[in-house]
């Protein structure tokens, strides 16, 4: 198959690159900045030559977007939102103008769309829509807006020979340098891997060779459209979660961090504290309905196998991994 992946050399795309090519497949990545022989580069707002990828393509998955591991300020939460949405705007414009559109559009969505909750998991089906939830900071419902509009623009592209999916991928767990994985490693090892605000908040995760598994799954079943979470079965609580990676690591002590204390952190780091407070408790239903069986749908196995593929030597040079999406 030829398969195209708009913002394919972020930590996402160097995965999937890496799993499809390896498959025999070809693989052309449409960047800002090409760096590699066979990339293409586009702006992520207009058409142009790149467009002919797309034309006889079979498949075209958008990842585009700016990286979420930023501080949540005005002006960078206003590109993350153009970025996320004038790229799936062009995307589905290319596919419209070609003479022979792809049969399939992946576009990269997220777990972030669904509320902060901790009394039961979200599904595509029962799941709640967050944005409105009390006695969370008011800018959170922004992130909610972004995956809205991210996936509207999608739903809107009158591409009727292209069958759509969105992928509400929850956070994608890779021994990449560079990728969530290593710097939630990193402070482990450092003894900071302890729970933040009490550790009561829900983490979703996906193991990186079975969020390669789902999107071929999603390419092959044909009946399938529409939302579809990407997520591992078995969502658990931060504290839990923190205690099982410091297993891996075989790291016995990790310092607890209060609100405060992960506010500093994140600022450090320049990031945002959305990122470790907001409980995402999201579940695979559309995915294990249709038959998706998880190889590692626990993150304790999960994390023990990451580290030792750590441990066994990075997959990709420094660098080439820097973050969650780019366009």
């Amino acid at each position: 198959m030829k398969i195209v992946i708009p913002g394919g050399t972020g930590q996402v795309g160097t995965v999937l690159r890496r799993a499809l090519t390896a498959a025999g497949h070809e693989v052309v990545v449409l960047s800002r900045r090409p760096a590699r022989p066979g990339d293409l580069a586009w702006d992520g707002r207009t058409t142009g030559p790149w467009t002919d990828a797309v034309d006889g393509s079979d498949v075209v998955i958008n990842l585009a977007g700016r990286s979420v591991s930023c501080r949540y300020t005005p002006g960078n939460l206003r590109e993350m939102m153009d970025s996320r949405v004038d790229s799936a705007r062009v995307v589905g414009e290319a596919i419209v103008g070609a003479a022979r559109p792809p049969r399939l559009w992946l576009q990269m969505s997220t777990a972030t769309l669904y509320a902060h909750r901790f009394d039961a998991p979200n599904d595509e089906a029962t799941g709640i829509v967050g944005g409105a939830e009390p006695d969370v900071p008011g800018y959170w419902s922004y992130s909610v807006d972004i995956a809205r509009n991210w996936e509207r623009e999608q739903e809107e592209a009158d591409t009727p020979h292209t069958r759509k999916v969105a992928l509400r991928s929850a956070m994608v767990m890779s021994p990449d340098r560079g990728g969530v994985f290593d710097v939630l490693s990193k402070l482990t090892r450092l003894g900071l891997g302890g729970p933040v605000a009490g550790g009561a908040q829900y983490v979703s995760w996906i193991h990186d060779r079975d969020f390669v598994r789902a999107v071929r799954f999603l390419i092959d079943r044909e009946d399938l459209a529409g939302p579809v979470n990407l997520a591992a079965p078995a969502p658990l609580p931060h504290r839990a979660f923190m205690r099982a990676l410091r297993g891996a690591w075989g790291v016995p002590v990790g310092l607890p961090a209060t609100r405060s204390m992960a506010a500093l952190g994140a600022f450090a780091l320049r990031s945002d504290t959305e990122l470790l407070l907001k409980s995402r408790r999201v579940v695979p239903g559309r995915l294990l309905e249709a038959g998706f069986a998880f190889d590692h749908p626990q993150w304790p196995e999960a994390a023990r196998d990451l580290v030792r593929r750590r441990r066994g030597g990075a997959e990709v040079a420094p660098g080439e991994s820097a973050g969650a999406a780019r366009t």
